[in-house]
């Protein structure tokens, strides 16, 4: 199971995987639940917490190399991509990693940076185009 331990006063400070901006992540509780907060500016997306261990064993499942293809919520997400994994009904959680109604995608853009820093993938950082897989 992954360390999630950094607060609201202590984030991660991340870069998105062509590292052209900045956001950071932090752990909190809401509803009982443990949530990721990604705030990029002003805008705040939340996540499942679960993501971080289910993303790794699915990368670890598949074995090689998966394209990141992350879409706002409103886009359609590329078959067989991270970002189309963190939203399918086939998931660990049956939908949806993304909590915030409007806010729910880019999961491909905000959460592997994450798993990187924790040294749990490999992941790409060219201009388009990123894969990430199991370390």
């Amino acid at each position: 199971m992954a360390k999630l331990d950094r607060t609201k006063a202590n984030p991660w400070q991340l870069k998105t995987p062509p590292g052209t901006s900045a956001f950071t992540l932090h752990v909190d509780e809401i509803d009982g639940k443990a949530v990721l907060v990604c705030t990029v500016g002003k805008t705040v997306l939340l996540y499942d917490a679960r993501c971080v261990d289910d993303l790794h064993a699915m990368l670890e499942a598949a074995g090689d190399w998966v394209e990141l293809g992350g879409a706002d919520e409103q886009k359609p997400a590329r078959a067989g991509s991270v970002e189309a994994w963190g939203r399918s009904a086939d998931n660990p959680v049956g939908g949806w990693y993304g909590l915030k109604k409007g806010f729910r995608g880019r999961f491909a853009v905000y959460i592997p940076p994450l798993l990187e820093a924790l040294g749990l993938c490999e992941l790409e950082h060219n201009a388009k185009n990123n894969r990430m897989r199991a370390r």
